[in-house]
This record gives C-alpha cells, structure tokens and sequence, in this order.
C-alpha cells in the first residue's frame, strides 16, 4: 500500500510538472505525429478535431463569463498578448488545472482509507477546495513570471530600435523610412511584433507612432506608449525628433543598468546572509561542545 501511495503521489506531481511547463515537440515529432494520423485515417483527425472544439467551447464559455461579469483582467490579458497566448486558451488551462486539484485530494483519501487512515470526511472536500483554488492561480503566477522577463526583453529592442531610428534620421531619411527601416534590420520575436505593427498601420492608413502607442498599450510596455506620443508631438521638426530620441534611448539604458546594478546588489546582499548563517552554524558547532561540559550535562 506504501508503495502504491508514493506512486500515486508521484504521478500527480509529474502531472502537475508536466500542465505547468508544457514541452515543446521538435519538428521530428510533428512529423511523426502527421503520419500517424494520416495512417490512422479521417476518424482519428475527426475526434482531435471535436476534442479541440470542446476546450475552444470551453474558453469561449469562460470568456463570456469574465465578460458579463465586467471583469478586464487588463494586465492579465497584457501579459498573454507579449506571450503571443490566446486569452480563452488560457481559461481553459485554468479550468483544467483546477479540475484536477479538486480530484486529487479525494484520491489520496481513497488510498488513505485504504491503508488504514481513518479521516473526517471533511478533510478531502476543504482540501479539494483549496487544491482546485491554488491550481486556478498557478497559470497566472507562470504568466506573470514569464511576461516580466519577456517585457524586459522588449525593452531592450525597444533602447536598440530608437537607436536605429536616430541613426536613420541623421543620414537623412524621413521620420516613416527611418522607422520602418529600423523594423526591417532584425528578425527578432521583439522586432516582428514591431514590424507587424507597422505594416498594419500603413495598410490601415493609420500613423506609425499610433500603432506603435497602440502596440505598447497592448503587450503593457509603457516605454513604447511614451514614445509613440513623443514622436506624435514632435513628428513635423527633424532635429528635435532625433534628439528627442537619442535622449530616449541613454534615460532608457541608464534605468536598465540601475535595475541590472539593483539586483546585482541584492544577490550579493543574499550571498553575505548566507555566508553569515554559515558561520553561525560553524560557530555553534565549535562552541556547543564547551558549553555541554561548563553547565555539567556531559
């Protein structure tokens, strides 16, 4: 029964590893996978193809929940916009997640009972309750966290592309050349974001700093939202714009090297409370026996 609990605790664990950090398949895979379904034929393509519209019915039905209740979720929705995730897909994660710790704590209480625990039946139902509203959070915390390392990763392109833009200017292009030339010099994920921005703008005849305010608006990233209104005020006069830009991008720099310094400070500050725990312990150590035998215990 021991072992037939730790294995059971062990699979929802890996289950859990597995929901939370999703594997990439290479291309092998995917091919592989393409095959398999061609040799199994239309049936098998017939019941991914309804499995995929009850998680899409799913989302749907979570999302127009959210709605009618009011609730935004803006940052929420900003930090799946700058992960390129689909917001009604994520709900369905969520949902997911939470079904399975709701079902988890009864079944240890099964295999409990089965060893020989004897529990209140009120224990599996609180912590069901409690499972399936922690599991309901995880994706957010994974989300956030992933979100924030992505932003300061845009911010970064961000400093570079002004850069790029201010160089444009002063070798003589105009304002729309130098931005779109800016946007063509790399195929980074940042940089396509951008890209695609821009050629949007231009096919929807809207301006290149409004799409880009729009942009940061989207994927929360405040820097860019600043300089699509920087740009907007001061688009008609050549020289201040690429002032205004270059003046960006070193403000832009110097606050990424004091957060960069900031935690550099804090990892050593971390560093030396260990170093001091360490110490401590090593003292207590030596000193322990001494003071054993001057109070007579020993």
């Amino acid at each position: 029964m021991e072992i037939a609990l730790g294995a059971l605790v062990g699979l929802g664990v890996f289950l859990l590893i597995r929901a939370l950090i999703p594997s990439r398949p290479s291309a092998a895979v995917t091919v592989a996978q393409i095959d398999a379904l061609r040799e199994l034929g239309p049936h098998s393509a017939e019941r991914r193809e309804r499995a995929e519209s009850v998680r899409e019915l799913i989302g749907r039905k979570a999302a127009e929940f959210y709605a009618s209740q009011g609730w935004q979720m803006r940052s929420l929705r900003a930090d799946l916009a700058i992960l390129d995730r689909g917001w009604e897909a994520f709900l369905t994660t969520k949902l997911g997640l939470a079904a399975v710790g709701f079902f988890l704590p009864p079944l240890f209480f099964v295999a409990l009972w089965l060893v020989g625990f004897h529990l209140s039946a009120l224990v599996p139902v609180w912590l069901a309750l409690c499972c399936a509203a922690l599991f309901f959070v995880l994706p957010d915390l994974e989300v956030r966290r992933d979100a924030k390392e992505r932003r300061a990763d845009f911010r970064r392109v961000v400093t570079a592309f002004l850069d790029l833009v201010s160089m444009n200017l002063s070798g003589g292009r105009g304002l729309p050349e130098a931005i779109m030339s800016a946007a063509e010099i790399s195929n980074s994920w940042a940089v396509r974001r951008i890209r695609d921005a821009l050629t949007a703008a231009r096919l929807s005849g809207q301006t290149q700093w409004a799409a880009l305010s729009a942009l940061g608006d989207t994927l929360g990233v405040e820097e860019l939202v600043d300089l699509g209104h920087a740009i907007a005020l001061t688009a008609d006069d050549g020289a201040k714009i690429r002032q205004s830009l270059a003046s960006r991008a070193e403000t832009m720099r110097r606050r990424e090297l004091a957060e960069i310094e900031g935690k550099a400070g804090q990892q050593s500050q971390s560093m030396l409370v260990a170093q001091l725990l360490l110490c401590t312990g090593f003292l207590i150590y030596l000193i322990f026996p001494a003071i054993m035998q001057i109070s007579g215990l020993r």
